[in-house]
């Protein structure tokens, strides 16, 4: 499943005319969010209404439950947000994800840069 993810936020970054390193700030977000899996709602342990591989949540407008838990949909949700980042492919990797995705822990991205860059470097010619 992870590997899948990780194909499917590849093809939707090249689908958005963007380069790997949003392939790399969208893995390493999905690492931290969901540990690229495509989770659904996970009851007492979610966090409010939190979806998918990105954690977005329906009522904070991301979009229903069905279009946020469709990798190729929540990928380009969230490179929708980047690209308003001002800046984004110069910045850290942490600061650019987490100005899209407002998380509690706006450091954690960082530990994930080295595994979705190798992770892009992998997939990203296949």
């Amino acid at each position: 499943e992870q590997t899948a993810n990780v194909k499917a936020i590849i093809a939707a970054t090249k689908k958005a005319g963007l380069p790997e390193r949003a392939a790399v700030v969208s893995i390493a977000t999905a690492l931290q969010e969901s540990k690229l899996e495509n989770l659904g709602h996970l009851g007492d342990r979610n966090d409010h209404d939190s979806l998918g591989l990105f954690q977005q949540r329906p009522s904070s407008g991301w979009g229903s439950p069905e279009q946020i838990t469709d990798p190729e949909y929540s990928t380009l949700a969230f490179l929708k947000g980047l690209k308003q980042v001002d800046g984004w492919q110069d910045m850290p990797l942490t600061k650019a994800a987490q100005t899209v995705q407002v998380s509690a822990y706006p450091d954690a991205y960082a530990q994930w840069e080295k595994q979705a860059t190798d992770l892009v470097n992998q997939h990203w010619t296949k």
